[in-house]
């Protein structure tokens, strides 16, 4: 069980795009932790000069080692975890969450977002953040606590889906955009190539469920992760633990059809873990379950059940 710290470099880091091809950065067993620093930003967002807001350098090299069109998200990895196959399921701890700078942005973009026909006009906040009192402070004046999560978490794609954007989540997560991925959860993914080559970006300092607007407080940060390694599940969709909830998810680009198969994977996860029937777990999930809508802007639209711990099991 070692620990790995793995920078954030225009050579560990991609920009847009998952491929089961792509090798891995880093090589670890199960158990390990890996301290995982990620940057977020692109050149028609960095703070200008004289702004007092200082761009990190890890930021900076991998901005100029890359030039626009900006097809996506800035991405760590991938990490290849030995012994991991096809049908297995990687757990994702999340142990640690530290801020990377001293500001963040948001941005709405024409044509993106829940209301792209109302909103024509390109509109960038600089949002500074105070990393010792772990708040954000909104040009109008309002102060939000610092809810760390990252955005995009996933694993290398099936073979056969070839090279795909990191914008839309899918069957490997990536862009999933769940707010409850924060310290003290684990997400759990399909493996779907040998190593699993999981890669992690697009950090959030704070999000609301939706994230409307098509950005969160876009920020740099460094994740500390401890990876483990299940066999033969044969888990289809990305699931989820906290503290105090399981997760089911559902990702579809029809809002409705996302509801249903959080719904699904809901009754599934609560069919396997006790002796309940598919009834008694469909009427469980409207009795107990709250599902949300995890975000509307990324093509493939997301839903998220939770289910409070100690209720079943």
């Amino acid at each position: 069980m070692a620990f790995h710290s793995l920078p954030a470099t225009p050579e560990t880091t991609r920009i847009g795009v998952f491929d089961a091809g792509f090798p891995p950065v880093l090589r670890i067993a199960s158990g390990d932790t890996v301290e995982v620093e990620c940057v977020s930003g692109r050149p028609s967002v960095l703070p200008p000069e004289g702004s007092g807001l200082a761009i990190p350098p890890a930021l900076k090299s991998v901005v100029e080692a890359n030039r626009e069109p900006w097809l996506g998200h800035i991405m760590t990895g991938p990490i290849a975890v030995a012994g991991a196959e096809p049908g297995d399921t990687l757990e994702v701890s999340i142990d640690r969450i530290e801020p990377g700078a001293d500001w963040g942005y948001n941005v709405i973009r024409p044509l993106a977002g829940t209301l792209p026909e109302d909103f024509h006009e390109t509109h960038l906040m600089h949002i500074p953040v105070d990393r010792e009192r772990r708040v954000c402070r909104l040009p109008w004046g309002t102060e939000l606590a610092l809810a760390p999560f990252f955005g995009v978490m996933g694993v290398a794609p099936p073979p056969a889906f070839g090279t795909i954007t990191s914008i839309a989540p899918r069957i490997h997560g990536g862009n999933l955009d769940n707010k409850e991925l924060q310290v003290g959860s684990s997400l759990f993914l399909p493996v779907h190539v040998p190593g699993a080559n999981f890669s992690v970006g697009d950090g959030h300092g704070v999000q609301g469920d939706g994230e409307v607007c098509v950005s969160a407080l876009e920020m740099c940060l460094t994740g500390t992760f401890t990876f483990r390694l299940h066999k033969r599940t044969g888990q289809a969709m990305p699931r989820a633990e906290t503290p105090t909830h399981w997760i089911a998810m559902g990702i579809n680009e029809d809002l409705d059809q996302a509801m249903k198969q959080a719904v699904r994977e809901m009754i599934a996860f609560i069919c396997g873990r006790t002796n309940l029937s598919r009834e008694q777990a469909y009427a469980f999930c409207s009795l107990a379950v709250d599902f949300h809508v995890t975000q509307t802007v990324n093509g493939e639209k997301g839903v998220h059940g939770l289910l409070k711990k100690g209720l079943l099991f």
